[in-house]
């Protein structure tokens, strides 16, 4: 596949383990929720950059890809319910490969779905692959414009892209764990961690990627923090009331000073930094 715009080496990615800073707090709609909240990562400037060529994509010969190259793996009924629900308002003009996917049997031959072996190795529901990537992005030369149909139908229609997309999509690279936890006292909390997505969240296979966004000075030249610019998606994963303790957190660190800033948006400030310096001269 050619890409329409060159892709200059990239950055190298900083490593995966270094210092970050966390806030813990309990969700004031609901006192038996606690959320443990990575401000290393949701403080970072870390944008998504596909479409540019900054983005390498995941697979080194398939970079207008981005990151839909494997397609997405749907976690429960809702998710497939909801991806339905996305995949009946597109039409030819939103979808390239519509006549395709659009079929009356999401699973048949011209559906969008397909089985396939999860991460744990066991059969789960993903998008289909056609010609190499998720039948869901269209290509580079499509008139609606490359990326993702679904996202694209959606900015058109004036709805949140999480609405028709599956989990993995929209969330990503935000990874949220939640587990009940027991407390010395007997009694149980349940607990949502909210942290960066990074190459180990795919498991061995996250480390053969050629390309990962999250660890990527390159992609971290967002005009706003992540704790902003996914507001949708974090009141989508842990509740408005808790999203606005969170937010207000955010903001006064910011004020007070990260101590563990994202070291792939130090090296980003850093390179811009530089970059101004030189125009100066």
């Amino acid at each position: 596949m050619s890409s329409q715009q060159p892709h200059p080496a990239p950055t190298p990615e900083v490593g995966l383990d270094f210092a970050r800073e966390w806030y813990e707090f309990v969700d004031p709609a609901d006192p038996e929720h606690l959320v443990s909240a990575d401000l290393t990562w949701l403080l970072s400037r870390w944008t998504c950059v596909f479409g540019t060529p900054a983005c390498q994509g995941i697979i080194a010969d398939r970079p207008d890809d981005g990151c839909c190259t494997h397609g997405a793996y749907l976690t429960d009924d809702d998710d497939r319910k909801r991806l339905a629900a996305g995949a009946a308002m597109l039409s030819p003009d939103d979808w390239q490969f519509y006549a395709e996917g659009s079929g009356d049997d999401p699973l048949g031959p011209n559906g969008y779905l397909e089985e396939n072996e999860d991460l744990d190795g066991e059969l789960a529901l993903k998008t289909r692959l056609h010609d190499g990537a998720c039948i869901f992005l269209n290509r580079p030369g499509f008139p609606a414009g490359q990326g993702c149909a679904l996202h694209s139908m959606a900015l058109r229609t004036g709805v949140e892209p999480l609405t028709v997309k599956p989990d993995v999509c929209w969330q990503l690279p935000m990874r949220r764990e939640q587990d009940w936890v027991t407390r010395p006292d007997g009694t149980e909390i349940l607990k949502t961690t909210l942290t960066e997505f990074d190459r180990r969240g795919w498991g061995e296979g996250g480390h053969d990627l050629d390309w990962y966004c999250s660890g990527s000075p390159d992609a971290h030249t967002g005009a706003t923090q992540v704790f902003e610019s996914y507001r949708p998606e974090l009141i989508e994963l842990i509740g408005e009331p808790a999203y606005e303790v969170l937010a207000a957190a955010c903001r006064r660190r910011d004020q007070l000073g990260l101590v563990a800033v994202h070291p792939a948006t130090a090296a980003a400030t850093s390179r811009s930094d530089q970059d101004l310096k030189y125009k100066r001269m």
